[in-house]
């Protein structure tokens, strides 16, 4: 076999081992949407709406919502067929290993674990902030050397954030405990979030001035696009539900419903607060970091102002409990297919969870976030994202043309085939496309870095090269 032909060997699926992972299977639907809805709904709630109505679209704000969402779907139903079809850990590196060959499918996988890395240490560090200003209501304050990464704005000498550390051992240790007892507690807290949006819509829809919509698009059809792109980073959480399809009691039926649904609910959420948030402050006024706790300082409603702080402190830590689990169910995968160490893939016999995974994720996440300043980690979080979302709507096209996955039988078929996927990768090659060059820079060097561990470890311990190794030296 040729050099190149090697590169792209690709991943056979047998629908007899779909069972025999290794990995509990203890996920329902409900368990599922309220995973992706604890991805998507975070602390940007509390945040997006108001800023993409000030800079962006005005009144319109909900509008761009709706669109984000609406490209966002298309690409969720491409991963619905995919989960369906490969209930399999490694979400959409396993789905391209399967169409693509092993190269790409590590160039996905290495980006991904950026995304998931950088993701739950920005997501730290913002939680950080959040409980800081939660508790300096009761007067309690740490030394600012120890709440804020070196580097940062108005901080001098070697800082240490300890808050962000510590939060994200914190969920380590959850998700050690067990798959079922996290999704339990992330259950718990993202239904304690919805309420907490609800409250301040209930609240606040009393204030709606309907002079306060007007005009309704400002800046006219390109500012609607622009909020859109903005709020489009609002809803990738989505993509971390499809790395728990090997955990999913009937991922057949399951999966679609877990990630459509959390798209739905999320999206409901999202157009809510930004209709009500308008309708209460005039859309000039809300370019604040926190224009939810503004709005209710504007009709005179701080009492509420408390319970949202709690609130986007909650929605923070369900966005944690997902990406640092999807991260961890990603590494797990990969290393089950000999790309990374087989410590990656030990799997607790008591709690069926790949623990050592867990722990050296958590750690290397925790440092990340202590040590790195926000605005510097949160920028590889949005493209190797992107990156996924296209590699796995073109591979819609590719999937339905495999031999042996034509013989399985998906329950869930993206509509309007092929133009639906080919849609989606064109809609999101163009976002990537539109990210700043910086980020274009670091994803580059990532990739370096990927291919360099690919190489020198990945190549030549990788299993199915292995066993193409053994099928060629009998014959």
């Amino acid at each position: 076999m040729k050099a190149s032909q090697r590169l792209l060997v690709k991943k056979s699926v047998n629908p007899a081992n779909f069972n025999k992972g290794g990995l509990e299977k203890t996920l329902s639907a409900f368990s599922l949407t309220m995973m992706g809805v604890g991805a998507i709904v975070g602390s940007g709630i509390f945040i997006t709406p108001g800023i993409i109505a000030a800079k962006y679209a005005g009144p319109a704000a909900m509008l761009s919502f709706v669109i984000a969402a609406v490209v966002c779907s298309l690409a969720a139903l491409c991963y619905a067929e995919f989960s369906s079809t490969i209930p399999l850990a490694g979400s959409a590196y396993t789905y391209v290993y399967t169409v693509f060959g092993e190269f790409l499918a590590w160039i996905l996988g290495w980006s991904l674990i950026s995304e998931y890395l950088f993701a739950v240490s920005s997501v730290a560090v913002s939680w950080s902030s959040y409980f800081q200003n939660l508790v300096s209501g009761f007067g309690l304050k740490l030394p600012t050397f120890l709440t804020a990464a070196a580097g940062t704005a108005g901080v001098s000498g070697a800082g240490f954030n300890l808050i962000a550390f510590v939060v994200v051992l914190a969920v380590s240790l959850l998700l050690v405990g067990g798959l079922q007892e996290s999704t339990r507690v992330n259950s718990i807290m993202v239904i304690v979030k919805i309420l907490v949006i609800v409250l301040f819509i209930g609240v606040a829809i009393f204030f709606v001035k309907p002079a306060n919509y007007h005009p309704f698009m400002p800046h006219g059809v390109s500012g609607l696009v622009k909020g859109a792109s903005l709020a489009f980073y609002a809803y990738i959480g989505f993509d971390a539900v499809s790395t728990a399809s090997e955990e999913v009691k009937n991922p057949k039926r399951n999966m679609p419903i877990g990630i459509v649904g959390s798209l739905v609910v999320a999206s409901i959420l999202y157009v809510a607060m930004a209709a009500v948030l308008v309708g209460v402050v005039h859309y000039s006024k809300l370019n604040v970091g926190d224009p939810v706790a503004y709005a209710l300082a504007v009709i005179h409603q701080n009492w509420a102002a408390g319970i949202v702080s709690l609130g986007a402190v909650v929605g923070m830590t369900t966005v944690l409990i997902v990406m640092l689990y999807g991260g961890t169910r990603l590494l797990f995968a990969i290393s089950r297919d000999g790309l990374l160490p087989k410590v990656f893939r030990t799997v607790s016999p008591h709690t069926k969870v790949p623990v050592k995974s867990t722990w050296i994720f958590g750690i290397i996440a925790s440092v990340f976030a202590a040590v790195i300043p926000l605005d510097k980690i949160a920028e590889l979080v949005n493209i190797g994202t992107l990156f996924a979302f296209a590699m796995v709507s073109i591979g819609v096209v590719f999937l339905r043309r495999h031999e042996t996955l034509q013989q399985i039988n998906s329950s869930f078929k993206v509509p309007f085939y092929p133009v639906l996927p080919v849609v989606s990768f064109l809609a999101c090659i163009y976002l990537m496309l539109n990210l700043q060059a910086f980020t274009w820079h670091m994803f580059g060097i990532w990739l370096v870095i990927g291919i360099v561990i690919y190489f020198a470890y990945s190549y030549r311990h990788s299993r199915i090269r292995a066993g193409l190794r053994v099928k060629e030296s009998k014959s």
